[in-house]
């Protein structure tokens, strides 16, 4: 029996989270101060106290969530319970490198704070959205980016479960495609509160920054397999992942088939490790027949054997 263990991404987070761990684990508190002492502000006093408009900032978010998943996983290995692979959902990726041994806690932080920071700024260099399409195949999707392709970049960002993709692009050109939806039949098309077309071109700027701070790295091999946003698959390969950290940028997430895959090659149960529960809903969309279960909290912890 395989367990994998799956880390979340942006929009996990929460005003709380992490607080009742932090409480009650030394090693918890002990992790918040080496991360407050690389984002050079009290990542700790934000995440449980807000203010929100504060932690959903990208360049928050991203270290918030990060550091509640890496807290979550270290108590996890304290008890031996560890998985056999691992995946992280866009920013969760570099959660689930750390589980795979392929990243010091440091070295993740550094890279998370790095990449929130120039997600954001090109967002603000370059002005686009996200919205969720609910009830279109994923063909369907493809063809209605492509048709509004003379208003503005838009294409399909994550593939998160049968019947729900993200598009992002350029805000006028996202807002065409909520509507050509709309008409092909899409049940919902929900523009998402984000502060850039995440995985998607105009991600060119972050990606940019981001590929000297990924070539100076200390990235190793990883343990476990760690299946991979750009191509699903799994790998073990330190160079493969510096490779796809950077393409992973302005390339889809493909989610629903690295859980897919990850079934194929014999998981049996699944663990969302850190804040909220989004991932677990996405896998009972995608198999409801494999388990998955959310440790995010003291009570998760406690439940977990």
């Amino acid at each position: 029996m395989k367990r994998a263990f799956l880390f979340p991404g942006q929009a996990s987070q929460y005003i709380g989270m992490a607080k009742d761990i932090y409480d009650e684990f030394p090693s918890v508190r002990e992790l918040y101060a080496r991360a407050n002492d690389i984002m050079e502000l009290d990542l700790a006093q934000i995440s449980f106290n807000g203010p929100e408009d504060i932690l959903k900032q990208t360049r928050i978010t991203q270290p918030a969530i990060y550091v509640h998943s890496v807290a979550i996983f270290e108590l996890l290995k304290a008890k031996n319970f560890l998985p056999d692979a691992v995946a992280g959902h866009s920013l969760g990726e570099y959660s689930a490198l750390v589980a795979a041994g392929a990243l010091a806690f440091e070295e993740g932080m550094q890279l998370v704070k790095i990449r929130g920071e120039l997600m954001q700024k090109a967002g603000e260099i370059q002005a686009g959205t996200m919205a969720a399409i609910i009830g279109l195949e994923v063909d369907q999707i493809k063809e209605v980016c492509e048709s509004v392709a003379g208003i503005g970049i838009v294409c399909p960002a994550n593939f998160n479960s049968p019947g729900q993709v993200a598009i992002s692009g350029e805000v006028e050109a996202v807002h065409a495609a909520m509507e050509k939806a709309r008409e092909a039949g899409a049940k919902r098309a929900i523009e998402l509160v984000v502060s850039g077309a995440f995985h998607s071109p105009l991600m060119e700027h972050a990606q940019a920054g981001l590929q000297t701070t990924l070539t100076e790295a200390k990235i190793k091999d990883t343990t476990i397999p760690v299946y991979t946003n750009v191509m699903a698959t799994p790998t073990t390969s330190a160079d493969e992942v510096k490779d796809l950290l950077y393409k992973q940028l302005t390339h889809p997430v493909r989610w629903t088939e690295i859980i897919q895959n990850m079934i194929t090659d014999n998981v049996s149960v699944f663990y969302e490790i850190g804040p909220g529960k989004v991932l677990t809903g996405l896998n009972k969309r995608i198999n409801p027949e494999i388990p998955c279960y959310a440790i995010g909290d003291l009570n998760g912890l406690r439940e977990t054997q």
